[in-house]
């Protein structure tokens, strides 16, 4: 959420920012409406606090009356005074209004992110060099050659857009988890395992709800009044997990991580750039996470989008790194860099991590605060998170990127004692 004074004090600035992403008459209508209800607000407020004053010397009044023995004077009502409840109501009324307006606004993409959509985005680092492939296969037909991945038996359990790892697969998906897990926790970042079903108040906290309310999977709300849902991603979960919660200097940055699946309802494409474990409706996910003060934030969106890549290249797959313009990004992020795999079969990049800075947006709708030592006032701590990685991407990409002529395919170095061999063959 944004800082209303900033609204107050620069709309320029705001609007300016907004139309990197967002049509500027959309901006200007938005903001518009922002502001008289702003105006609204503060207007109920000063008549309230002139009616409790009122009201205080009236009582005042009327018990100096009673002590000298006078006949206290009763005041009679404006005629068309609205009453103190009246105003009240009206107040929590705006309030509401105001709230949900501040709440459907996206951050303010930062000075070097470019505007407009996926077009606009910028390669700014590309790692080693596409292998050279005579002859292409898919990670569908890979996986389905060496016995890794059961499409069809997944349909038949979930639906369209979901697989079941099998045999060598299910164990190369969990080394890939293990060793995430094992770097991440190397890298300084306490390791968390949060309930996979969260309050509303999460998605709000993160930016998630309103707008992308319907992009995840709720529980009926007879079975959950206080409203529930199926994480689509454990930021959601980390963040949510400190909602409330004013932290201690000393502690920041405060570094966590999370393993879980993620749930979400976007369609499962049959597009070939979207088969087989590409896109579908549950898929696993490390996710790091940082609570910074403001000005540790920069230093550590570089830490975490180096720290991912790392990965990468333990794994020994081409990438490269790509600057998301202001339209193709979270709407609750400042900045954004996805690091993306090669994929041979698709001739182009597909993205594995999405490293984010929210800046204080996200503590803003969570209440996450610091406090200076020895201060009194609070302030919002920012925010980042990052894919380390997501598995459905990692795994065909590793089928396509070290497959054989003979249909072969090689284990990443790193993961050959894990699994216990070098080379996935078929009929093994």
């Amino acid at each position: 959420m944004l800082d209303m004074e900033l609204i107050r004090k620069d709309r320029e600035a705001v609007a300016t920012a907004l139309a990197k992403r967002l049509d500027p008459a959309e901006v200007n209508r938005a903001l518009d409406e922002i502001q008289r209800l702003d105006q609204e607000r503060r207007a109920l407020i000063g008549e309230i606090d002139a009616d409790r004053q009122r009201r205080k010397a009236e009582a005042r009044a009327y018990a100096e009356a009673k002590r000298a023995g006078r006949e206290p004077e009763v005041v009679a009502p404006e005629a068309g005074r609205k009453q103190l409840s009246e105003l009240e109501s009206e107040l929590d009324e705006v309030q509401d209004r105001l709230r949900t307006a501040m709440s459907e606004l996206p951050n303010l993409p930062a000075d070097e992110v470019p505007p407009g959509g996926k077009e606009a985005n910028q390669v700014v680092k590309t790692f080693g060099t596409a292998p050279v492939i005579e002859k292409i296969r898919d990670h569908v037909e890979l996986s389905r050659m060496l016995g890794l991945v059961d499409h069809e038996r997944g349909v038949k359990l979930g639906g369209s857009g979901f697989w079941m790892y099998t045999g060598m697969g299910a164990r190369l998906e969990w080394a890939l988890l293990n060793f995430l897990i094992d770097e991440n926790v190397k890298a300084g970042y306490e390791f968390l395992l949060p309930p996979h079903l969260l309050l509303d108040t999460a998605g709000f906290a993160a930016g998630q709800f309103p707008k992308f309310y319907d992009d995840v999977y709720h529980l009926d709300r007879e079975g959950a009044p206080r409203g529930q849902f199926l994480l689509p991603t454990s930021e959601t979960a980390i963040l949510g997990a400190y909602q409330d919660e004013i932290l201690d200097t000393t502690t920041l940055p405060l570094k966590r991580f999370a393993y879980t699946p993620c749930y979400r309802r976007e369609a499962a494409g049959s597009h070939s750039d979207e088969r087989g474990t590409v896109r579908g409706h549950q898929f696993n996910k490390v996710e790091i996470f940082q609570f910074t003060l403001p000005e540790q934030a920069e230093a550590a969106l570089e830490a975490m989008v180096t720290h991912a890549e790392g990965l990468v290249e333990k794994l020994g797959l081409h990438y490269q790194r790509s600057l998301l313009s202001a339209g193709d990004a979270s709407a609750s992020m400042r900045k954004t860099l996805d690091i993306e795999v090669w994929m041979p079969s698709m001739d182009k990049y597909k993205e594995v991590s999405s490293v984010s800075w929210a800046g204080d947006y996200q503590a803003r709708r969570a209440a996450i605060r610091y406090r200076e030592p020895g201060g009194k006032q609070t302030r919002f701590v920012h925010t980042l998170n990052g894919s380390s990685l997501a598995t459905s991407r990692l795994f065909p990409a590793i089928l396509e990127q070290f497959q054989q002529p003979d249909g072969s395919v090689l284990v990443p170095e790193v993961l050959r004692d894990r699994l216990g061999v070098d080379r996935l063959t078929p009929g093994r």
